[in-house]
Order: C-alpha cells, then structure tokens, then sequence
C-alpha cells in the first residue's frame, strides 16, 4: 500500500490540508494518507501550539469520514525530539508491507539540504512535493525518487486561522465543519 506520510502541527488542520491531501490520494496515487500530528517540541516551547491532544482530536473530526484518510500519533510514541529520518524508519519497521511517501511543501524542499539526515531520508523514501506561494522549486534537478505534484495552492494558515477565532471572527469555511464547531464550542 501506498502511504503519503503529512506531517505537521496542524494547528488547526485546516480545508488547505484536506483539499491537498485529498489531491494527493485522488489524482497522484496514494491509496492512503496520515496525518502525522507532529508533538509539542520542547525546544519550541514559545511557540502558540494548541496540546497535543487537541490538535489530534481535530484532525480525528477533519478526516473520519474520508476512507483514505487517517489520522495518526506515531510521533507522540517516539523519543524527543523526534526527526522526520527516525520517523521513517520507525513507520517501516511497524508497517513492513507499505511504501510511506513524505509530504512536503516547496518551503519545506528548499530548506532540506539542512534536515537531520536529509541524504539517507531521501535515499531511502520517495518524496512529494506540493507547490507553496513564493516558493518556486526547478523539478527539472529533482533526483529520481522526488516527485512535484502540480496540486491546487492554497493561501491557507494556521496561524490567520488561529488570529481569526481570536478575534471572534467566523471562518467556518475555512475548517472542516466539526473542526470549526469544536474550536467554537463554549
């Protein structure tokens, strides 16, 4: 099985996140894709992360009703901090009979050359990447295994997400309905 491992805070997940990945299982051949709910790093303490468990939580009500979607906290089980390259190798030794697919923006891509272990995380994983605004990438110098998939783009964030419920503004459309009533329940 085909496995397109999305990882990230999700803080919220958001109709960007959903929209992307449902591009993903649909129209670039993944059978299925984890939401990989990234835990609270300890090192990243100042950042505006909602817990853990809620993040998780919502990305539960985001996705249940889609069969190709799952959501997962793998990375809450693992030692901190927790790098992508470990991740892999954890997720292969769990799940032996799937391919697992990293996900990751243009952003992402151009900063790689300075993730923890890039080389053997690329050489040993087949890679995606999604076009973000203001991040051009040439696929033409993509290595064999690193693919860029000409998904819609979305100028979707968290963090204007996160600003807009703040200040009592009502973005239900920007959220998954049972995501937008749980982070609006009083």
């Amino acid at each position: 099985m085909d496995v397109g491992i999305f990882s990230g805070s999700f803080n919220p997940i958001h109709i960007g996140h959903l929209a992307l990945a449902n591009y993903l299982c649909e129209f670039e051949g993944l059978d299925e894709l984890w939401f990989l709910v990234t835990p609270r790093n300890p090192f990243k303490m100042g950042q505006n992360l909602m817990p853990d468990e809620l993040r998780l939580e919502l990305v539960r009500l985001a996705v249940e009703d889609y069969p190709k979607f799952r959501a997962s906290d793998f990375e809450f089980h693992l030692p901190h901090p927790s790098y992508t390259v470990h991740t892999f190798e954890n997720l292969k030794e769990t799940y032996p009979d799937h391919t697992f697919h990293l996900i990751i923006g243009s952003d992402n891509w151009l900063s790689f050359p300075r993730w923890y272990q890039s080389e053997r995380l690329m050489a040993e994983n087949p890679i995606i990447v999604y076009p973000r605004p203001g991040y051009p990438v040439d696929a033409s110098a993509f290595p064999p295994q690193v693919r860029l998939v000409q998904s819609p783009v979305f100028e979707i964030s968290s963090t204007f997400i996160r600003q807009a419920l703040a200040e009592g503004k009502d973005v239900r459309y920007f959220l998954h309905p049972r995501v937008y009533e749980r982070l609006t329940r009083k």
